[in-house]
């Protein structure tokens, strides 16, 4: 590919109309059908304070631009991308933009258009974890001073999966504060939806047309005995939660109980309608899944992971009829052992996504998430092993995989694949 010179960050800085006038970048034609990969990013702290980086893992951080261009040649003109907010976010104020200043004007120039994701999964060092009641302000200042300094990105992903890092940082204990209680998850959960909201206010004072795309976990529970109706109706509104926050919707009477009771007040909770009302609008419903999503609820009250029972299309009618938003898978993928799992899981993930739009939900977008294989996603980040985990598009040594090229021929194919009638493209085209 001859491309034009990179554009320099102060040119895109000057410019942002580059954004609207009607050349080739695919930014600015009439919104398509959203098909993306994406650069898994994680960073929690692991082990006591050990911090893990995925980009590193990954080797991204010495192969970026060979990652961009794969991206370019299999067809994902989306890519949900996040810069290292660990080591950007210095201190209040302070900020370090070096790789950003380097990476996001080279994507823009090959055609790529970045979801950025601001936070996923960890908090710099001086934060401590996402306990601290301190940190979203601060986090609303990072992402201000962000959409002052790359003006013309429009896509953004505030907060990574809210529900899972909370659960693994403040219930599980393996993650940033390693807490154990229902009572910190509540808190982490809250704090990451308060610090969501609140940057979402700084990004649109900056850039009205912005769009929000959550990412967010898709969970059902299955009860198989009648002993355990009431655990999987209670879990299956819990689920809901981040939404609820995101979108101003008052979550149902027993989940606002067991907030209440495990510290969140009554003002936090109007809080977060009033505010969550006010965003609703710009956001898009991004949904995560994968095969251990679905859970069964024991007589016991014990939950486990039984394989896939109901599928992605049924879950994801189930989040449309409470949120009524626009939605997009954020997040599939399976591990590829050898024996085409990858792919088929592609076909079924991808073929549920397109029922949907034949149906008439307003389904705007679908996600293999990585591009890369990954690191020690097995054992969901806990330690610091090194292991491979064979789930993205390509091998670590950049090779694609048999569900890359799948991936590939149905991106081209659907390049141009219109957004579905009743679907509100404003918020694409604003």
């Amino acid at each position: 590919m001859n491309m034009p010179a990179t554009p320099s960050l102060q040119d895109l800085q000057r410019a942002p109309e580059r954004l609207t006038r009607a050349d080739e970048h695919p930014a600015t034609r009439k919104p398509t059908y959203m098909i993306a990969t994406g650069l898994e990013c994680s960073y929690p702290t692991v082990q006591g304070g050990k911090r893990r980086d995925e980009l590193e893992g990954t080797r991204h951080y010495t192969h970026w631009r060979e990652d961009f261009e794969l991206c370019r040649e299999i067809g994902a003109r989306y890519v949900r991308y996040g810069i290292p907010y660990y080591r950007t976010h210095l201190g209040p104020g302070r900020y370090d933009w070096d790789f950003a200043d380097e990476v996001l004007p080279d994507m823009w120039n090959r055609g790529l258009i970045p979801i950025v994701d601001l936070c996923h999964f960890g908090v710099p060092d001086w934060i401590g974890g996402f306990q601290n009641t301190d940190w979203p302000p601060y986090f609303a200042a990072y992402c201000a001073a962000f959409a002052d300094r790359y003006p013309w990105i429009k896509f953004y992903t505030p907060v990574n999966e809210m529900l899972v890092c909370a659960r693994f940082s403040a219930k599980i204990g393996a993650w940033n504060e390693q807490e154990k209680s229902e009572r910190s998850c509540i808190r982490a959960h809250a704090n990451q939806c308060r610090a969501t909201l609140l940057a979402i206010g700084e990004i649109l004072k900056r850039r009205p047309d912005a769009v929000f795309i959550q990412s967010e976990v898709t969970e059902a529970y299955v009860q198989l005995a009648p002993e355990a109706k009431d655990k999987a109706d209670f879990l299956n509104e819990m689920r809901f939660l981040t939404f609820d926050h995101l979108y101003g919707k008052t979550p149902s009477g027993v989940v606002q109980r067991h907030l209440l009771e495990n510290g969140l007040t009554e003002q936090e909770l109007v809080w977060f309608v009033e505010h969550g009302r006010q965003a609703a609008g710009h956001c898009i419903m991004g949904m995560d899944y994968y095969g251990v999503n679905e859970k069964v609820v024991q007589a016991d009250g014990s939950v486990e992971s039984q394989g896939q029972m109901l599928g992605w299309h049924a879950i994801a009618r189930d989040y449309y009829t409470r949120c009524l938003r626009p939605m997009m898978l954020t997040e599939t993928n399976a591990v590829d052992r050898g024996h085409g799992e990858s792919a088929r899981w592609l076909k079924q993930t991808w073929s549920q996504a397109h029922h949907l739009r034949h149906q008439g939900v307003p389904m705007i977008g679908f996600t293999w998430y990585s591009l890369t294989d990954q690191i020690d996603w097995d054992i969901q980040l806990v330690e610091i092993r090194g292991n491979v985990t064979p789930n993205g598009l390509c091998t670590l040594d950049r090779k694609l995989r048999d569900v890359g090229h799948l991936f590939s021929t149905i991106a081209h194919d659907n390049a141009h694949a219109q957004l579905i009638q009743g679907v509100p493209t404003g918020l694409l085209e604003r």
